[in-house]
């Protein structure tokens, strides 16, 4: 018998296909980036851009980026078979006003979850904190090493190339979906065991 477990799980980049934002840089920046060329999270000086002009352009396209984000390969199978025996608490740096949308997206791809909160920041410790998560998902770097320290719990760092930094132990990279199974798999028996 497995112990419930309670699963934190970033969305964007982590859940959804890293390569979400591409096309539409590509397309209003007129650019012809690949995933390979996002080598920091910070994209304004990717773009060459301001962060006023940042924030201007995602305040106009993030619902129509959102609502049609693919989730990321094999996300959609381990997802549900983890929803059979844990809680799948999903926190999001995404803004409160994308609430519905957000919402949308997880019941139109038929992803489960049983809590989805919009945090509007990238700060996540105060939720991880009241959710009492025993494991997180993540692709920001810095989330994922902050989360990991201050809570002491295992972070599945899904691998992308802005977030290849060095990271603590405890911060597990993982290049596919697949592979952060497998991880979490042999992590469940260990703490089974315990």
């Amino acid at each position: 018998m497995t112990t419930k477990k309670r699963f934190g799980l970033d969305i964007d980049g982590t859940v959804t296909d890293p390569n979400t934002f591409v096309p539409h840089l590509n397309k209003h920046f007129k650019q012809s980036l690949t995933l390979d060329d996002l080598t920091q999270y910070d994209l304004t000086s990717i773009l060459k851009i301001s962060e006023k002009e940042f924030w201007d352009w995602m305040t106009k396209h993030e619902g129509t980026i959102y609502s049609e984000a693919k989730l990321a390969p094999y996300a959609e199978n381990i997802l549900h078979n983890w929803s059979r025996q844990h809680d799948l608490i999903y926190i999001t740096a995404r803004r409160q006003h994308l609430d519905e949308i957000t919402k949308d997206w997880f019941v139109s791809n038929q992803v489960p979850f049983d809590h989805i909160e919009l945090v509007g920041k990238h700060d996540k410790l105060d939720a991880v904190r009241e959710h009492k998560l025993d494991i997180f998902f993540e692709d920001k770097h810095d989330n994922a090493v902050m989360i990991a320290e201050e809570f002491n719990i295992p972070v599945i760092l899904m691998d992308t190339p802005y977030n290849r930094l060095s990271a603590p132990k405890n911060v597990i990279r993982a290049h596919t979906w697949q592979e952060a199974k497998d991880w979490v798999d042999q992590w469940m028996l260990e703490t089974a065991e315990n």
